[in-house]
């Protein structure tokens, strides 16, 4: 369980203190770039790895249990992220790496309804899995996961502020945090053909090869 605990740590830290801060400034004007953002994805992918690792070999030591209710609640918020994170991640965002060109043009489809989509989905993912896990290998293992797609947003906005003070306040002007918030405000609008069909059908076709199929051949483990 220490293991756990200390490779969540390292992992929503390098995110949180390291990635958005003016930390991460230094380390690129000393390192360059490339070679920072090399360097910072190998320190995640470690991390990574080193939770599942540890995630998998804690003892089961059980904290809650909310119920079947719960679980299928889970499943209606995994069916959210899931149409939350495809599009997201086939959207240019100017809150992505590397994506700073996107801010030259007005927020389009997913990004109209929140500037991180992406990490929306992640904290509804993990909210999900603690509804549906209630072991403290589990609260430790998601926890972090919701504690860095809480926070996420705010270290990103913070760098891009700080990186294209020229473009972003505009940007963030028309889009919100909160999903649907800068359209109900009037700062932003839907498009639905900017948004396009095949996106949310992509993330419902994924969700239900996920919790049918790919859960249970990847985790042991069929959700529904």
């Amino acid at each position: 369980m220490a293991w756990l605990l200390l490779a969540t740590a390292f992992f929503v830290g390098i995110h949180l203190l390291v990635a958005g801060t003016r930390l991460r400034d230094r380390l690129v004007a000393n390192l360059g770039e490339g070679a920072y953002r090399g360097l910072f994805s190998l320190a995640s992918i470690l991390g990574l790895g080193a939770m599942v690792w540890s995630y998998n070999r804690a003892p089961f030591l059980p904290v809650w249990d909310l119920g079947p209710g719960a679980r299928h609640a889970a499943a209606l918020l995994l069916l959210l992220g899931f149409l939350l994170a495809v599009p997201g991640l086939t959207t240019r965002n100017p809150t992505a790496v590397g994506a700073d060109n996107a801010l030259l043009r007005p927020p389009a489809g997913i990004v109209a309804v929140t500037r991180h989509p992406f990490l929306w989905a992640v904290l509804l993912w993990a909210v999900g899995h603690l509804l549906a896990n209630g072991d403290a290998a589990s609260i430790a293992f998601f926890g972090g996961f919701l504690v860095l797609a809480l926070f996420g947003p705010f270290s990103i906005d913070a760098k891009k502020a700080r990186l294209r003070p020229d473009t972003w306040p505009a940007f963030v002007a028309a889009t919100s945090w909160l999903p649907f918030q800068a359209i109900a405000q009037g700062r932003a609008r839907l498009d639905w053909r900017e948004l396009g069909w095949w996106r949310p059908t992509l993330g419902l076709l994924a969700y239900l090869a996920f919790v049918f199929y790919l859960h249970e051949a990847l985790f042991g483990l069929r959700p529904i």
